[in-house]
């Protein structure tokens, strides 16, 4: 078993996240690596060091708009999109510049406000978070903690026991252009392409 602690609720992660710590925590979707989006060493480290991806961001969530607004992104692609969140429904927008620590050249990022009491409840204190799954590129995702900790050992900071997630999927990523809408990654909630509705 990590050495890395494990923490029973999300709420014990707050000061962790804030120092610029890297955890594995149960999202309203899956399990993912989470790290503190306004640090950008922290973040550096998630993509260099825990999880290595080339010019392949995560997910930024956030507990509002207004975070995100905070955090550099423009409130106008933003309140374009609001009627999905919150939602299991990630947003590719583009990214001006000053974040490319975050984009990581891919100028666009996939952000989402989640529709879960407890993660929002963390959100409002630490702020955004940048996450991404937690599994190696190519590999499954991990469906409990257990497996998270197979996988990562000690190169993360803590890791979060949210029981087990396998009857989740992960959030749908869509990208809007002009007013066309486009999925990129199926899941959790699925959208109609031609009239950009959820359907049951």
């Amino acid at each position: 078993m990590a050495r890395s602690p494990i923490l029973s609720s999300l709420s014990q992660a707050d000061s962790l996240l804030k120092d610029g710590k890297i955890g594995v925590i149960p999202t309203d979707t899956i399990y993912g690596l989470a790290v503190c989006a306004k640090k950008p060493e922290a973040v550096d480290r998630l993509f260099s060091e825990v999880k290595p991806r080339d010019k392949k961001p995560g997910t930024i969530i956030a507990s509002s708009i207004d975070q995100l607004v905070e955090l550099g992104l423009k409130r106008r692609y933003l309140t374009a999109v609001e009627q999905y969140w919150p939602g299991a429904i990630s947003i590719e927008i583009p990214i001006s510049n000053g974040l490319e620590y975050l984009h990581r050249g891919h100028k666009f990022l996939a952000v989402r406000i989640p529709d879960d009491q407890q993660l929002r409840g963390l959100l409002d204190n630490t702020g955004p978070l940048m996450t991404t799954s937690a599994n190696s590129p190519g590999e499954p995702v991990a469906l409990n903690i257990e497996q998270a900790i197979d996988e990562f050992k000690d190169k993360v900071d803590f890791y979060v026991d949210g029981g087990s997630l396998e009857d989740r999927l992960p959030s749908t990523v869509i990208r809007i252009n002009d007013d066309a809408i486009e999925v990129l990654r199926s899941g959790a909630v699925k959208i109609n392409e031609a009239t950009g509705r959820i359907e049951d």
